[in-house]
């Protein structure tokens, strides 16, 4: 592998010369300049990346860590995040910690130790606990998206899911709809509460009743929300509409009611949450609360870029607003 001593010797000048113009960090003239990368792409050189970052204190390297799910929704953000840090002119290692604690906290580590410039942290599976490695690293800085209560200093990013949950109700009301249930994600995490609290909010803005029959709490994948409905017929009747905290469950629902022969939206309405890319092309299209996926991972990179390059020393709340999508799942009863 060439080095700039092996430039300097073809080009006829002195190693630092050679540094000033591939670094640009001094003048040289421009016939001196000509020689220099002319000898470089000669000998096929490529600089260090390594050895720069040693030098500037930088990688232009940010690690990620999510938890392996089979809904697209992860994907959809981590696009954001990777175009928004090719973008920016970084790089993005992306760590896949299947949901295991000791596995994201060794990948952290890992992360830390690759001398990365920062972390963005989507992961729910620690939502409330300490990590401490964190405390080592406090010049590292880390945004967290989608989680509840943190025991450590972080950037937040994450959708108003209390509003989602309110308008995916509010919607149903609207279209005439009285007997609503609703298939809740883990209760455990922040998001999912929030989601059922803004449920509850608006039926009890409207006056409705809560039948218990016909709220099921289940895990944001489909195969949850294909049990939810069943342990949710198997109770009693029906209610006319059900909010489903999440489009993946969504999925699981309408094939559960398809098998029985409940017709959506005729015997049935649905509407989902987060407006994965896939909901548009179900039979029928999905109603849902569209969550901006793309924004949310590049406010997670902007975030991180505020501290690396402007300085920004207090943690911040990013929030970011659903909004309905109409499309074909929702029968107006009115």
């Amino acid at each position: 592998m060439a080095t700039m001593k092996d430039i300097a010797k073809l080009a006829g000048v002195s190693t630092s010369t050679v540094s000033h113009v591939i670094n640009k960090s001094r003048f040289v003239s421009e016939e001196i300049s000509l020689r220099v990368n002319n000898a470089a792409q000669q000998l096929n050189y490529r600089p260090s990346a390594l050895a720069r970052s040693l030098k500037v204190n930088r990688t232009k390297t940010i690690g990620m860590l999510v938890t392996t799910s089979t809904n697209p929704f992860f994907g959809e953000v981590v696009k954001g995040v990777e175009r928004s840090c090719y973008q920016q002119g970084y790089n993005l290692i992306l760590c896949n910690t299947e949901g295991d604690n000791e596995r994201m906290r060794e990948s952290i580590n890992t992360l830390l130790q690759k001398r990365v410039d920062g972390l963005i942290l989507m992961c729910s599976s620690l939502e409330g606990e300490r990590i401490d490695v964190f405390e080592q690293y406090p010049d590292i800085p880390v945004v967290v998206m989608d989680w509840g209560p943190m025991l450590f200093t972080s950037d937040k990013i994450q959708d108003n899911s209390l509003r989602g949950g309110y308008l995916a109700a509010k919607y149903l009301i609207e279209s005439g709809h009285q007997q609503i249930g609703c298939i809740t994600g883990p209760l455990v995490k922040h998001q999912a509460q929030m989601r059922y609290e803004g449920y509850k909010r608006a039926l009890n803005e409207a006056g409705l009743d809560f039948n218990a029959n016909w709220i099921i709490e289940a895990d944001f994948e489909c195969e949850g929300g294909y049990e939810a409905f069943n342990k949710m017929f198997a109770k009693d009747s029906l209610p006319s509409s059900i909010f489903v905290c999440n489009d993946m469950m969504a999925m699981g629902v309408i094939n559960a009611a398809n098998e029985k022969g409940i017709r959506i939206p005729q015997d049935l309405s649905i509407i989902g949450y987060d407006d994965i890319h896939i909901a548009k092309f179900m039979s029928p299209s999905l109603t849902t609360i569209h969550q901006p996926k793309y924004r949310l991972g590049k406010a997670a990179v902007e975030a991180l870029l505020n501290r690396l390059e402007k300085g920004a020393i207090d943690a911040q709340v990013v929030q970011l607003e659903p909004t309905l999508v109409e499309r074909s799942t929702v029968l107006n009863i009115k």
